[in-house]
């Protein structure tokens, strides 16, 4: 890869703005002209609209902006991208953040595309999902050399999360499709979709979800309609706050959702989400497993997602429950107060979630 000295963000075929990288490591980002009259800020608390540089800091994304880490793979995609790089004879270690981008190109996750871009795009449809399945198996297990790595990395080089996974399109419409991690069960993708029925019997708001072939969980793309891309961004990426380790409490994702989407609904959907993590023990809610989208000119909720039993930080939720990683009834009904949902409310809800996981033998965790 020659070295890109500057990047631009495009959404939508308009120019959002240019981006350059100091010989320290920090990016410094510039709306463009245009955008600053007529555009909206992509990250509000992080990069406000308005013209002028703007510097990121050194941590928690190593000198990025959270928005634009969002666009970058994590986990399974960190893998496969630096197996990607060192098959071409690129040492990944010496890329920037700039160049990272411009691998993902057009293909992140979101509305927001990268120039230049280096990105390798595919439309094709691609249901062989037992070979994609033990070609990601053998890089799992190996340390170079096995597996498909070109093939994987063109359905999958800029998907996050720890499992592998992919992206394809059936019938005209995006999915992603997940497979089984070393430490997960057999049945792991069996499981995940039976969770994903129970939360929408429990009134959670998911993007559809199937079962490929008995064996595979897929959940179509909710950054993609026919209408276009949509601009969306976790709660790590306006918060900046670092995934990787506790650094939440959904007492702050309950401001946050009142702050961005000024809808007291939304402030309820994100309290049943919460109050559903819980029940099935859900403890891998990290900040990157919350994420709000631009829709019509307003910032809303995304549809759920991850949504299965986990274990997180030492056991306990990684975002904590009035401060609390295993949380009481009290906790609970403490934040519904905080934020403003009604004790009365907030029992509705905990009664009709417990209700609903114990008729489908599906409660991990009973609050007292």
């Amino acid at each position: 890869m020659s070295n890109i000295s500057v990047i631009e963000a495009f959404m939508s075929d308009r120019r959002v703005g240019r981006m350059a990288i100091t010989p320290e490591g920090l990016c410094g980002f510039e709306y463009d002209a245009d955008w600053v009259q007529t555009g909206f800020s992509i990250s509000p608390f992080y990069l406000p609209l308005k013209s002028g540089l703007i510097m990121a800091k050194r941590d928690p994304f190593g000198g990025n902006f959270g928005v634009f880490d969002d666009s970058l793979p994590d986990g399974w995609g960190n893998l496969l991208l630096d197996r990607y790089l060192q098959e071409k004879g690129i040492d990944p270690y010496k890329l920037n953040i700039l160049e990272r981008l411009s691998l993902i190109g057009s293909t992140g996750r979101g509305a927001l595309e990268y120039r230049p871009d280096k990105s390798v795009v595919t439309d094709d449809e691609f249901l062989d999902f037992d070979r994609l399945s033990k070609e990601a198996e053998k890089i799992l297990e190996s340390k170079e050399g096995d597996g498909s790595v070109d093939l994987l990395y063109k359905y999958g080089g800029s998907s996050g999360g720890t499992r592998p996974k992919v992206f394809t399109k059936i019938d005209s419409r995006e999915w992603l499709v997940k497979f089984k991690a070393t430490s997960d069960p057999g049945n792991v993708g069996e499981i995940e979709y039976n969770y994903s029925l129970l939360a929408k019997e429990c009134g959670i708001r998911m993007a559809e979800t199937r079962l490929f072939d008995g064996r595979y969980f897929g959940v179509e793309r909710f950054d993609r309609t026919p209408q276009g891309k949509v601009h969306t961004i976790s709660a790590a990426g306006l918060l900046h706050a670092n995934y990787r380790i506790p650094s939440l409490d959904y007492a702050l994702l309950l401001k946050l959702t009142l702050n961005l989407t000024k809808d007291m609904a939304q402030v309820a959907e994100m309290f049943r989400l919460m109050v559903f993590n819980i029940f099935i023990s859900n403890r891998d809610d990290h900040a990157k497993n919350f994420s709000f989208q631009w829709v019509d000119g307003a910032w809303k909720l995304s549809p759920a997602y991850d949504l299965l039993p986990s274990s997180g930080f030492n056991g306990y939720h990684t975002t904590t429950i009035n401060g609390k990683g295993e949380p009481a009834l009290a906790d609970v009904i403490a934040l519904a107060a905080e934020i403003g949902l009604s004790k009365q409310y907030a029992t509705q809800i905990i009664e009709e979630l417990t209700e609903k996981c114990i008729s489908r033998k599906m409660l991990k965790f009973k609050l007292r």
